[in-house]
């Protein structure tokens, strides 16, 4: 697998980019068959960032977004967010968690986002076959029952991936601390083809 890390110098300058070679995920060691050695998987990227290190050029950036954008989105694996938006190093901000919902945390990112970092527009991004749709609030019950402690947080699980977009776009839209709500924008990804089919909102 190659993978390329894109830098900006500095804004308004050429991009250029740093190709490094990766292994995939079949090639991690296991410690049986079916089990993946973990320490080896962070060995593994702890040795990726050193040669990512011997190569790397302070790009000169601060830390505001290019494009003045903060994307939410959910923290499955198939979604590599830089490449199906065609975004650069440096452009937005991405805030991932499970099913890409809209929770207290995600408000107070957007919020310093908006506020101490110049975000302006916010995409939100959900997408097919999410494992919150697989299984419920009684999740927190379970870990109730296993740890003897019932989670303070929601699961926040759906069975419509359409209306939750349309509620986390409208989380946004009402909270009294973000200061841009007037370009938000809701969006289901496709694992399956990669494409994004934009959602109405309510």
């Amino acid at each position: 697998m190659t993978l390329f890390f894109p830098t900006h110098s500095e804004t308004g300058t050429p991009v250029t980019s740093t190709v490094m070679g990766m292994t995939t995920s079949a090639s991690v060691p296991v410690e049986s068959e079916g089990a993946i050695d973990v320490g080896a998987v962070t060995d593994r990227l702890v040795e990726a960032n050193e040669r990512y290190a011997a190569a790397f050029a302070d790009p000169g950036m601060d830390a505001r977004p290019v494009l003045e954008v903060a994307v939410v989105a959910c923290m499955d694996a198939r979604l590599d967010l830089h490449a199906a938006l065609g975004l650069k190093l440096g452009d937005c901000h991405t805030i991932r968690n499970a099913g890409g919902v809209v929770t207290d945390d995600v408000i107070r990112s957007l919020t310093i986002s908006q506020r101490k970092l110049g975000t302006r527009s916010v995409v939100l991004i959900h997408h097919t076959g999410c494992g919150l749709e697989a299984i419920t609030e009684d999740f927190r019950t379970e870990l109730e029952m296993e740890v003897g402690q019932r989670p303070a947080w929601a699961v926040e699980a759906f069975r419509d991936v359409d209306q939750d977009v349309r509620q986390s776009m409208q989380r946004v839209r009402t909270s009294p601390f973000l200061l841009h709500t007037d370009d938000v924008r809701g969006f289901v990804f496709d694992v399956r083809t990669g494409a994004l089919r934009e959602i109405a909102p309510a």
